[in-house]
């Protein structure tokens, strides 16, 4: 175990604050939420934040809107923890039996799974709250990604790509962004949800190699197992397919040089993602996983600095 992390520590947890420094008490409901494990909430965040900045540059924006950023980050903390829960719920019986997960909160009996479904409806409240400070159209928008995730932990029951479910949800924020600054979903928005789709199911497959073993011999598909051999060139693909569409999002935003710049250096990331993965190494796909946030921010940094450099107006105009 390494030095400071509690051994109430749950199996993949990287040992934060919440091992250290938490009240016990509280400790098992923060762990439910992953605020142990913060890169799923970054990995939900980023593609709000692609697009509130594409946003701004097709309204002629410098910035993107502040205050829709800070909502969207407390949102994606949130329902996270929410969609987490709601997972582990579903999932007790069979986190029970894989290695990585059988000591969560639920299946180690840390938290009941009444208990799970309070904590689960709080969070659930917290995420109207930061909904309801948006458009009405935003509004609807976000209760309709509810479908979707609560579909998502029986996916993997029925499909060889629940990852392309997770995807799904994971990118919703892509239409999420554009819908609280035009009240409205144009064609970069879409466009952007479809790579960003993609560039979900790459990193989640690097994700579920880690639980290959276990899922093969409880019954749980993936594309982990789906690709097997063939994981290298399944994400060359998917990436590549999301590079594509992400670039055109933007440049039918209005995006100039350094979104494009920003492009390239998201690109170069997952090329090295590409060429580093080794399925049969899973601490190594677990740091290929999460380096998938500084991918993401390499974007969003790119799509930042060609707002404020004041790149020349979008050529199709969503302001009206």
């Amino acid at each position: 175990m390494s030095e400071g992390r509690s051994a109430a520590a749950v199996a993949d947890s990287t040992g934060n604050w919440v091992d250290r420094v938490a009240p016990a008490w509280a400790r098992p409901y923060l762990q439910l939420a992953r605020l142990d494990r913060p890169i799923g909430s970054w990995l939900l965040l980023l593609p709000c934040w692609w697009s509130t900045g594409l946003a701004a540059l097709a309204s002629g924006a410098s910035l993107p809107d502040l205050k829709l950023l800070v909502l969207f980050a407390i949102g994606a903390v949130a329902m996270r923890g929410a969609g987490c829960t709601w997972n582990d719920i579903l999932d007790r019986d069979l986190d029970a039996r894989v290695e990585r997960t059988r000591s969560r909160p639920i299946p180690s009996g840390k938290v009941s799974v009444a208990g799970a479904f309070v904590f689960l409806v709080a969070l659930a409240l917290i995420g109207l709250l930061v909904l309801i400070q948006m458009n009405s159209f935003a509004i609807a928008a976000g209760i309709a990604s509810l479908a979707v995730v609560s579909v998502y932990p029986l996916a993997k029951r029925v499909t060889w790509f629940p990852q392309a479910v997770l995807g799904l949800a994971f990118s919703w924020g892509a239409l999420m962004g554009w819908a609280a600054v035009f009240a409205k979903i144009d064609w970069p928005a879409l466009v952007l949800y479809a790579g960003s789709i993609l560039w979900v199911i790459g990193y989640d497959t690097i994700y579920a190699h880690q639980d290959r073993d276990d899922d093969t011999i409880i019954g749980v598909r993936s594309t982990a197992r789906l690709f097997g051999e063939q994981t290298r060139l399944a994400l060359a693909l998917l990436y590549a397919g999301a590079v594509v569409l992400i670039s055109v999002a933007g440049i039918l935003s209005g995006g100039g040089i350094l979104f494009g710049l920003g492009v390239a250096g998201f690109a170069l990331h997952l090329v090295w993602q590409v060429r580093r993965i080794d399925i049969e190494n899973p601490a190594l796909c677990l740091r290929l996983f999460r380096a998938n946030r500084e991918a993401g921010l390499i974007l969003f940094a790119g799509i930042v600095l060609d707002g404020l450099m004041g790149s020349p107006g979008a050529f199709f105009s969503y302001a009206r």
